[in-house]
């Protein structure tokens, strides 16, 4: 992931209806969520979650998937974990971040 790849998924979650959403489908794991468990779990109208879903969506963290009549929407875990991988790259100075934060010298 370079720079240009990383400032869209970010911006995307720069802001905290959406941030919220995701991170109650990155709880909700493989399975997601439908929009309107989502909604009254978040306690966002559904048209207020459907654009910060869409704005999601846009930019990849998220992804929807029709069962039958139903939404389900899921995080896109890749993308999330290439976004983590790409924020800790140079931890450090490249030295693995599995290292207690009192030994790390950054």
């Amino acid at each position: 992931m370079e720079n240009k790849d990383a400032v869209p998924l970010l911006a995307a979650l720069a802001q905290p209806n959406r941030l919220a959403a995701f991170r109650a489908l990155v709880v909700a794991g493989p399975a997601g969520l439908t929009p309107g468990v989502l909604a009254e779990q978040l306690g966002m109208p559904a048209a207020t979650l459907s654009f910060h879903l869409k704005a999601l969506t846009h930019a990849g963290l998220v992804d929807a998937t029709r069962d039958g009549r139903r939404l389900i929407y899921r995080a896109d875990f890749n993308r999330m974990n290439a976004l983590l991988g790409f924020l800790t790259a140079n931890c450090c100075g490249g030295v693995p971040c599995a290292l207690p934060a009192t030994s790390c010298h950054c």
